[in-house]
């Protein structure tokens, strides 16, 4: 959504109140960090926390399970940019996931997401409708 949706991904986000901005800027941050590096051979194992089963929280259901705090990662073979980006990513990730249960992560991201997907389509339907009956949008 951010890259292809820009806008519309800013305007969302700015309509949100200035508790909820850092909270999904970070969550949606950390969430990239736990993308890039699970990308390799280790997986997701190392994020997860798998709940007990008859907690309270989730009840050993997977959204029950919680985001481990992570060491620092190895960046050495990235160049300077590239390392300070996915520090950034890194930092979110200890702020917003680590101790956090995947299910109130996923629903955070998923309320904003599904509300920028929303105004997103709604904004393709109303130039689709322009663009059938001729009009040109800017």
């Amino acid at each position: 959504m951010v890259r292809h949706h820009a806008e519309i991904y800013d305007t969302v986000l700015a309509g949100q109140s200035a508790a909820q901005r850092p909270l999904i800027e970070g969550t949606l941050a950390g969430l990239r960090f736990v993308r890039n590096q699970a990308a390799g051979e280790t997986g997701l194992e190392p994020f997860i926390q798998a709940a007990a089963p008859g907690l309270s929280t989730g009840n050993g259901r997977l959204t029950g399970w919680r985001w481990k705090p992570m060491p620092l990662p190895v960046l050495a073979l990235l160049p300077p940019r590239a390392q300070a980006w996915e520090m950034t990513r890194y930092q979110a990730y200890q702020d917003q996931l680590a101790g956090h249960t995947i299910g109130e992560i996923f629903r955070r991201a998923a309320t904003f997401l599904t509300l920028t997907a929303t105004h997103a389509g709604s904004l393709a339907d109303v130039a689709n409708a322009d663009a059938s009956n001729g009009k040109v949008c800017s």
